[in-house]
């Protein structure tokens, strides 16, 4: 009877990953039917296409191995694309240059803009500091990316309005880092806990900025598991086995990252009632990365390197703070398609073109689209 059950589940298995596979390559131009005219990207490292790297032209993300992919490095924290540019991709639009790329060019964004900055917090880099939270990457927050755009979309064309109307708002992932450097500077659990709402705050009041603008189409995504980052597990390493799920991942801090996203979900749900005009989406990053998690072996990653990044150096999950991906003497995996860690912060662009596909699948009806 076991293995009846276990065959059963394995055929299950396969068939939801043909099924989750073949409705993303039919549809994978589905976001084209909404028409958008442009997508506007607020964020941070999951999105950056340039930001930082203007800002900080030393930042380990301007050289190789990042960008291995794309044959240069453009900025993207990864080895090739991000998951916005499969969603511009689905949207038939051009990949996102980033804002500070167009402002020394003096060009105008074709296709949208992208804001976001590798590093960026939610919250203000004084608050944080407040907290004895220090940012190490970037001053950049939230706040900055918002008088960015309000700057953009105050010297564009008359047509602006019109095209605001029909374009697509990510505001977000935005938050992970004020989580990231708070338990880098060892706070606890709880005390990053009573930090969620004020983050969620800052998420909310940049929607409504966007909303402000004219916004009409907006996506508001959620924080990762990071309990199933190298990054992490390097860091905490519970002695204690039931500190594990089944993914040996470590459940109190994926428990942060759902408790993050309930209360996320909750002001979604909030300003879906405040501007019943407006459509606003929650994007479940956490379930679109647990897909990967569930269906590696299908998918094509090493099940034995999930847990692994393909760039960097370290016992156990290949990853160690004091000699990261990009400096002198660390090591590229050669296969990087099998894993789903880039360097133990970032995905590989495999596991990001999963990602967006199941995205783009779930948030597709609620966007409201003509079909």
């Amino acid at each position: 009877m076991a293995t009846s059950n276990v065959v059963c589940a394995l055929v299950l298995s396969t068939l939801f990953h043909f099924v989750l596979v073949h409705v993303s390559s039919r549809e994978i131009h589905v976001l084209k039917k909404c028409g958008f005219q442009a997508i506007y990207q607020l964020g941070d490292s999951l999105a950056d296409s340039g930001n930082l790297i203007r800002e900080n032209p030393l930042s380990p993300y301007a050289s190789f191995p990042y960008g291995l992919k794309l044959s240069k490095p453009t900025g993207r924290c990864s080895n090739g694309l991000l998951m916005i540019d499969y969603i511009a991709h689905s949207a038939k639009l051009p990949y996102l240059d980033a804002y500070l790329n167009l402002v020394r060019n003096s060009s105008g964004g074709r296709g949208g803009v992208n804001f976001a900055v590798a590093g960026s917090t939610a919250l203000p880099e004084k608050v944080l500091l407040s907290k004895n939270i220090m940012n190490l990457v970037t001053n950049e927050s939230l706040s900055t990316q918002l008088k960015w755009m309000s700057t953009y979309f105050n010297t564009c064309s008359k047509d602006c309005d019109k095209e605001i109307k029909s374009s697509l708002f990510m505001v977000g992932e935005i938050g992970g880092n004020d989580y990231n450097f708070g338990f880098l500077f060892h706070k606890t659990t709880e005390e990053m806990k009573a930090l969620v709402p004020e983050v969620v705050k800052a998420i909310k009041d940049a929607v409504v900025k966007v909303i402000g603008h004219g916004a009409r189409r907006v996506v508001v995504p959620g924080n990762f598991p990071i309990g199933c980052f190298p990054v992490y597990l390097s860091q905490f390493q519970p002695n204690d086995t039931a500190a594990y799920d089944e993914f040996k991942c470590i459940k109190g801090l994926n428990s942060f990252s759902r408790y993050h996203n309930e209360l996320l979900k909750q002001t979604v749900e909030g300003l879906k009632k405040q501007y019943p005009d407006v459509i606003i989406v929650y994007g479940d990053y956490y379930k679109a990365f647990m897909s990967i998690y569930q269906n590696a072996q299908s998918l094509g990653f090493d099940t034995k390197s999930i847990q692994k990044a393909c760039c960097g150096t370290g016992a156990g999950h290949n990853f160690s703070l004091t000699r990261m991906c990009g400096a002198p003497g660390v090591p590229v995996c050669p296969n990087p398609d099998q894993y789903i860690s880039w360097d133990g912060i970032h995905l590989t662009q495999k596991a990001y073109q999963h990602m967006a596909e199941w995205l783009i699948n779930d948030i597709f009806p609620n966007l409201q689209c003509s079909s």
